[in-house]
């Protein structure tokens, strides 16, 4: 008889689960990740980590035991990405003391704190590029057992170089030679980072910048450039980096000729697809920021940091006017516009990418900030960038089988926010709904 009973209980508790694992997104604006014209009174219908149907009220039946969340009056579309995120820092203003201080506290603290403030904020996928090689593939590696709050992540583990800067070695791994490159590229990939990145390439020969981007799409990793300097470029152009960073360092007010030739040949291509990050809010946004400090206040960038490193970050940013890192900042402001318009119109593929983790650029935040730039300030069409949050990432890292778009048979990985986001971009400030492989995490 007690066998009977607990069998019973058994079979009712498994059955109370597979329910608990069914959910029906009811009534929302569904802006799906194509670019399509957006579904009004959608209805998605998710079993466990995946989206089994796609509809509208009405014409779509909604399973009797599947929980059903209301998205009336709201945008659902799919999870962010943010291609350019560092969870080894947290937007303190002094990178010295911050690597030879924090190190020990990366892998327990403060990368999963930056993982979950992520998450919250819409980001169900991330490429974190720079960082030691164990650190951060544990961290993707708990977060992809559950044993973390966080985004799906694409790491790079240790940038690439000529030389490390003296102190950060951990994290950056000098080349030297042929041979040697090869050798760091082959070290990367048989620990099983997601691409490789690169910097500094100017400063290395051009054997050895072909060595590394020849080694690392043998292994089928594509490469990460910075772009800061114009060499940089060409020299990444020349060796076939696949996705290049940033806008510049320098206040040259637009891209030499010859590279924009190059760029353009590059995209002449539809075989060979070229992508670039902008990463360019920080820059945008750090003299409002400056006059208005309420922002560096916001308890969303203190998520799972514990009082001493919070204090510790809020010192380190209290004279914002003061920090060396933006003395440059006014005469790169302007130069902004016209990059990313000459990086538009050559026909690149843009993607969101924020620098997450620089001085005054936290995790909570810096996503939204770099959206709302392109579109409120440089025109953006809303559309062109969601997709350039949602579906193009997921092209990019080779992922868009399983993520990237709100469709059939992916998993469910699905924000919605109150309002109209392609009126209102900002709205995604304020992520009210956040969804990664059908569980419910905000």
């Amino acid at each position: 008889m007690r066998k009977t009973i607990l069998a019973t209980l058994l079979l009712l508790f498994s059955i109370s689960l597979i329910a608990q694992k069914k959910k029906a997104l009811v009534g929302g604006t569904l802006i799906d990740g194509f670019g399509g014209e957006p579904l009004k009174n959608s209805v998605i219908i998710i079993e466990g980590e995946k989206i089994v149907k796609v509809g509208q009220v009405g014409s779509i039946e909604i399973p009797k035991d599947a929980e059903i969340i209301s998205t009336e009056g709201m945008s659902v579309l799919p999870g962010l990405w943010d291609m350019h995120v560092h969870l080894m820092i947290n937007g303190h203003s002094d990178y010295t003391y911050w690597d030879k201080k924090y190190p020990p506290l990366f892998r327990s603290v403060i990368m999963p704190a930056g993982a979950k403030q992520l998450l919250l904020a819409g980001v169900t996928s991330a490429r974190d590029l720079g960082g030691p090689l164990e650190d951060v593939i544990g961290i993707r590696d708990d977060i992809n057992r559950g044993k973390l709050d966080g985004p799906t992540l694409y790491v790079s583990g240790p940038f690439i170089q000529h030389a490390p800067y003296p102190g950060t070695e951990q994290f950056r791994w000098g080349v030297n030679g042929v041979e040697d490159a090869r050798a760091k590229v082959q070290t990367l990939a048989k620990a099983g980072v997601d691409c490789i990145k690169l910097i500094d390439q100017d400063q290395m020969t051009m054997e050895e910048v072909m060595a590394v981007v020849d080694e690392a799409h043998k292994w089928k990793l594509k490469v990460v450039g910075h772009s800061h300097r114009p060499e940089e470029i060409r020299r990444g152009l020349k060796a076939g980096v696949d996705n290049f960073e940033h806008t510049g360092l320098a206040t040259a007010p637009e891209y030499p000729e010859d590279i924009m030739n190059m760029i353009k040949e590059r995209t002449g291509n539809s075989n060979n697809k070229l992508f670039w990050t902008p990463t360019i809010q920080g820059l945008w946004n750090y003299d409002y920021v400056r006059n208005n400090q309420e922002h560096l206040d916001d308890p969303s960038w203190k998520v799972g940091l514990p009082d001493s490193i919070v204090k510790d970050i809020r010192q380190s940013i209290a004279k914002p006017s003061q920090l060396s890192y933006n003395q440059l900042t006014a005469y790169r402001k302007p130069t902004l516009r016209r990059k990313f318009t000459q990086l538009k119109e050559a026909g690149l593929i843009l993607m969101i990418g924020t620098d997450s983790g620089i001085p005054m650029t936290f995790h909570s935040q810096s996503t939204w900030n770099e959206l709302d730039i392109w579109v409120r300030e440089l025109g953006v069409d809303p559309m062109l960038a969601i997709r350039a949050a949602t579906y193009w990432p997921a092209v990019f890292q080779g992922v868009d089988d399983k993520v990237g778009t709100v469709s059939e048979g992916k998993y469910a990985d699905i924000i919605a926010v109150k309002g109209d986001v392609l009126r209102y971009i900002d709205l995604l400030q304020k992520v009210d709904l956040v969804i990664k492989h059908g569980k419910k995490v905000k």
